[in-house]
């Protein structure tokens, strides 16, 4: 379901490319019979260069649209046919000041600078407010999107018609009460985020298996024949999502599992001398799996002595395993 929709959503998003590219064609044709004839070759140039650069913004929005939202690729895309209109129309409009196609590039950078900057606001602001949703918030939220968008669209109102238009101050009033509202709608979700918006809890990794720490004088919670709990094996539902969590240690016998201590630990100096330490507990009774039948050992007859050689006595095996010290001990047997 998500694979159609996220296809439908490319498919829309490049039928919007081609018909903002042949809407941007037609006004190019028409302000070239309208227009006057002056620097007509730039302004041509200007418009191939124009429309190449809004068919690679189209193709990356399309190849990154699967990692976005859906509202915000949908916005994106918008976003860049507003710019390409804007941007055919102040190549083509006639200028009626000195220097005003230089002006004019600076203008259209500033403009395309507010697009971008708002669709950014946008996505993290609607990001913001889906952590903790009420009616407040959704209402909060629609107004603010309005203001912004709003904002944007007196912001560059005026670098695309100030050599036709005269903005009066009462306009720029209007710029600044929206820039207000909107700064202060921005502000309450995060504030009502802090103040409201529950805590992401962190996972803690225990370094061994789920045996609850027990109180001093009881024994964690044991398994059938006196084992340890397995650590995800026996319920896997339980733990899904947790990382994966060692076994209980045992002595090096591999088998008998190390005593606990009074907070639920392992003794881990029980390992090294055999023996449990002050105040840990051991244990259920284990019945450790019946050893494997060895092969009978070939019998060695003596050899008859040879007349002319001295017997020696059979090389004594020295300690310790091949300059290796011995394991540790293991644990008493009852």
């Amino acid at each position: 379901m998500r694979d159609a929709g996220t296809s439908s959503l490319l498919r829309a998003a490049i039928w919007v490319a081609i018909g903002a590219l042949i809407a941007a064609a037609i006004v190019c044709v028409v302000w070239l019979f309208v227009g006057s004839q002056d620097g007509i070759i730039g302004k041509a140039f200007l418009t191939i260069l124009l429309l190449v650069a809004f068919s690679g913004a189209a193709i990356l929005d399309a190849h990154l649209a699967p990692r976005r939202p859906a509202w915000f690729a949908l916005s994106s895309m918008i976003g860049w046919v507003a710019l390409l209109l804007i941007g055919a129309v102040m190549i083509w409009m006639p200028e009626r000041a000195y220097f005003a196609s230089f002006t004019r590039f600076i203008q259209f950078l500033l403009i395309v600078l507010i697009v971008q900057l708002a669709l950014l606001h946008l996505r993290l602001f609607v990001k913001a407010s889906q952590r903790y949703v009420t009616g407040f918030t959704r209402t909060v939220t629609v107004v603010t999107i309005a203001l912004v968008v709003g904002l944007a669209a007196l912001l560059m109102a005026p670098l695309v018609l100030w050599e036709y238009v005269d903005f009066r101050d009462l306009y720029w009033r209007f710029v600044v009460a929206a820039a207000i509202l909107a700064a202060v709608g921005s502000t309450l979700i995060p504030l009502v985020n802090v103040l409201f918006a529950p805590k992401k809890e962190r996972a803690a990794t225990p370094p061994f298996a789920h045996v609850p720490a027990a109180p001093m004088g009881h024994a964690p919670a044991l398994a059938a024949g006196g084992y340890p709990p397995a650590a995800d094996a026996a319920a896997p539902e339980a733990h899904a999502g947790e990382p994966e969590l060692l076994p209980w240690p045992t002595y090096v016998d591999g088998v008998t599992p190390l005593p606990y201590m009074p907070d639920g630990q392992p003794d881990w100096g029980a390992y090294y001398s055999g023996d449990p330490s002050p105040g840990a507990q051991v244990f259920g009774p284990i019945h450790p799996p019946a050893p494997a039948p060895q092969p009978e050992a070939p019998q060695n007859h003596p050899v008859p002595p040879q007349p002319g050689f001295q017997n020696f006595p059979p090389p004594q095996a020295p300690p310790g395993y091949d300059g290796f010290p011995p394991p540790p001990p293991l644990p008493p047997r009852p």
